[in-house]
């Protein structure tokens, strides 16, 4: 009889946070609805938070970085933070990956706004946060312990399908669809010491974080920052937070400005956590079939047993050719800008122009996805929002492996509809800037690469 083993991976793992919450008053204006420029309370800090993962002092480290931010106007803005932290840490760039939350009440972070109301902070106040982050990953290095993370999945009912058709309106809107498939699906990582300290936990969900409207005028990681207080209040250490591939998934309760519907949605995404990590195994124990008790019929028994666990690591980058759809210049749309004076109507347009100015002019655009094998875990991350069916897929392949998929990652390009989604009006397939099939092509490719990666590696224990 087989015995019950969790995806782990045994090394050096460090964990560490400091706040990055910017000043009052910097240019925040993440929806075109908005009628405000700038923040002017905290609801929560915001936090960067780093994972390093390494099999031994003399091997290069995995570095993941988690930062309470929204997501990249422009390429040049991500590349001012990554390509520095390369740069000073001088590490091989498919070993670094920074993940964005994704909240919607978080500060510009583009550097092409700083014309705007409060825009003249953002440049100091993105200086401070790369340097931030470079101590951050420093000592999350420097204070690495020998220990294991092990994964578990567990089901959370926060995510809803956010693509709703209206009748009365005759179109799809951003909403909530209770008879549309949502992936209640969550992975839960639990990083152990070998002496049995409690260093961290790591949560990767696909949800947008948009429980906070455009009325709001507040910086706030939006329910991410509630989930994690609940889950380090419960189970120590510190707790890590990365959005898994939600383009289609949202709360229901979303887009308010009752600061508490964003903290109630973080409690039920961190109760869900809690309940995850109640049924794992002791990370670096398997569960065994020790002997057969006769009774009123014959009772199984199971015991905890230590495991061998592998330490393996590995990172690739991974290019895929995927096609654009026809899209107009960047000339093009800065002459409706300049014939427009509708508030909300500019805004679109800006973002238009800044979606065009990172995917080019060609006809199809090279997108990079960076891989990484760490132990039994496979983490892809990912410079766009796709929708869940690539982390389904990916999940339905490697069963025996923890899957998780990360959403803008290392840049952001636009959204990943399936491609039976491009027939229908719906907003994310409007919004794209690629073609129908482009998530197949993404799919594909990230599935090969991955089965190449585990071919290479330390193969499963059986």
């Amino acid at each position: 009889m087989p015995d019950y083993r969790q995806p782990s991976f045994h090394g050096l793992i460090g964990i560490a946070r400091e706040e990055i919450t910017p000043p009052i008053g910097i240019y925040a204006r993440n929806w075109a609805a908005s009628e405000h420029d700038v923040a002017d309370d905290v609801h929560r800090p915001l936090t960067a938070t780093v994972l390093t993962l390494q099999a031994s002092r003399n091997t290069e480290p995995l570095v993941l970085i988690s930062l309470d931010l929204g997501w990249w106007r422009r390429k040049e803005d991500e590349w001012f933070i990554r390509g520095y932290l390369i740069e000073q840490l001088q590490i091989d760039p498919a070993r670094l990956v920074i993940a964005l939350t994704h909240t919607h009440s978080g500060p510009s972070i583009s550097l092409e706004d700083t014309d705007k109301p409060g825009g003249n902070v953002i440049r100091p106040y993105m200086q401070l946060m790369r340097d931030t982050v470079l101590r951050t990953i420093r000592e999350a290095s420097k204070s690495a312990k020998s220990g294991t993370l092990a994964w578990t999945y567990g089901r959370c009912r926060l995510a809803k399908n956010r693509d709703q058709f209206v009748p009365e309106l005759g179109k799809y809107i951003n909403g909530f669809d209770e008879r549309s498939p949502a992936d209640p699906v969550l992975l839960v990582g639990k990083i152990v010491s070998d002496e049995g300290e409690t260093i961290g936990t790591v949560v990767n969900y696909a949800c947008h974080p948009t429980s906070i409207g455009w009325e709001s005028r507040v910086i706030s990681p939006d329910y991410v920052g509630a989930m994690r207080e609940l889950v380090e209040a419960n189970s120590g250490g510190i707790c890590m937070f990365l959005q898994g591939a939600a383009g289609e998934m949202a709360p229901r309760d979303q887009f308010s400005n009752d600061l508490e519907v964003a903290d109630r949605n973080g409690r039920e995404l961190g109760y869900a956590v809690l309940s995850a990590l109640e049924s794992m195994v002791a990370p670096g124990y398997r569960a065994t079939h020790s002997k057969t008790i006769e009774s009123a019929s014959s009772l199984g028994i199971w015991e905890h047993a230590p495991d061998h666990v592998a330490s393996n690591t590995e990172a690739t980058i991974h290019t895929v050719e995927v096609p654009l759809k026809p899209m107009p210049t960047v000339a093009e749309i800065e002459q409706k800008l300049a014939l427009s004076d509708d508030r909300e109507m500019i805004e679109r347009l800006r973002r238009e122009r800044e979606v065009r100015h990172t995917v080019g002019h060609e006809e199809t655009v090279r997108f990079p996805i960076w891989l990484w094998v760490a132990g039994d875990t496979l983490i892809l991350g990912c410079p766009a929002e796709p929708y869940t069916l690539l982390q389904r897929h990916l999940r339905l392949h490697f069963v025996d492996r923890a899957v998780c998929v990360i959403n803008i990652a290392n840049g952001w390009f636009g959204y990943l509809p399936p491609r039976e989604l491009y027939d229908k009006e719906i907003p994310t397939v409007h919004q794209t800037p690629f073609a129908k099939g482009s998530l197949e092509f993404l799919i594909h490719g990230s599935l090969g690469q991955f089965e190449r990666l585990c071919k290479t590696n330390t193969p499963l224990v059986k």
